[in-house]
């Protein structure tokens, strides 16, 4: 009989190990399709589960595919851990639809920290945006009541901020206090990527180094780009987890490289679909990921952030 394998994980990572529970689709970058590659970029393993496998993402007219359900999940995780193989560095999260499979997400965090206790888990919680929900109402207070508690970084866009802090944001100092809420809650890093004041689109972020003392606090100014873009939150919180891995106590400057690589790819997609004869604005965009792979490995910081005193 053949010996057992030389695990993996026994070799040594300079990154991580990156259990990442996302969907999945045939065609096109969104969840664990528009997050695992540029972690891997970054020098990380990662270990995929996709929590859907569709043909292509909802946007389009027509889609087909299959669900994982929370048994399933678990399974997997059982399958995992009966060869020891449930080492992991960090866990990341997106798009979740149902209260039982976040349900079992919970289980999982648990189960991780009790094999390494210093896991990071990384939730981006995927709920809707300017005003609408996406997901089950139910979900919201499963996030804001189990999920933020244990999340070791949450990357809310402005309208997900606001329906975990069951707050308005409607000016910087009320981004400024909703971060300041949800480290009362358990994260010491929040990334808020996303915030329309008075028409300017910023990304507030805030670092509670120690519990106790007011965080650092820091904006970044992005640019709007005229087009609708696919994937885009996922690639994002992927990069926020993997620049943060390599500078723990500069959360500034891993925004400031995950920005910059994000709009140099925005932009790359754009200028090809204008290339390719295509109006950007009449339809969502694929995101050019594999051509802006440069941009991930080593991003040209062109987005500052600004400190708050």
């Amino acid at each position: 009989m053949a010996p057992p394998p030389i695990l993996s994980l026994a070799l040594p990572s300079e990154t991580g190990r990156v259990l990442s529970i996302q969907s999945h689709t045939v065609q096109g970058y969104v969840g664990n399709k528009s997050a695992v590659f540029p972690l891997q970029l970054l020098g990380y393993d990662v270990d995929p589960i996709n929590s859907v496998q569709f043909s292509n993402h909802t946007g389009y007219p027509t889609f087909k595919g299959q669900i994982l359900n929370g048994e399933q999940l678990w399974e997997l995780i059982q399958g995992l851990e009966s060869n020891d193989l449930l080492y992991y560095t960090h866990l990341l999260t997106g798009y979740i639809g149902s209260v039982s499979f976040l349900s079992t997400v919970l289980k999982v965090v648990n189960k991780l920290r009790s094999v390494n206790p210093k896991l990071r888990y990384v939730c981006d919680p995927v709920m809707g945006d300017e005003g609408k929900l996406y997901v089950p109402p139910e979900l919201v207070s499963v996030y804001r009541e189990k999920v933020v508690p244990v999340a070791s970084m949450l990357t809310p866009n402005q309208f997900e901020a606001e329906l975990l802090t069951n707050s308005r944001i409607e000016s910087e100092r009320d981004g400024r206090e909703a971060c300041n809420i949800l480290h009362a809650a358990g994260p010491s890093m929040v990334v808020i990527t996303s915030i329309n004041i008075d028409g300017n689109l910023l990304l507030i972020g805030s670092h509670q180094k120690e519990q106790g003392l007011s965080p650092d606090q820091f904006k970044i100014v992005i640019p709007k780009i005229p087009a609708y873009f696919t994937g885009t939150g996922d690639l994002t919180t992927a990069l926020l987890l993997g620049w943060s891995n390599k500078y723990p106590n500069n959360l500034e400057k891993a925004a400031e490289l995950a920005v910059s690589s994000l709009q140099a790819l925005l932009q790359r997609t754009v200028n090809d679909y204008k290339t390719a004869g295509h109006d950007p604005q009449s339809t969502s965009l694929e995101i050019r990921l594999i051509q802006s792979q440069d941009d991930i490995r080593q991003p040209q910081i062109k987005f500052r952030a600004e400190r708050y005193a």
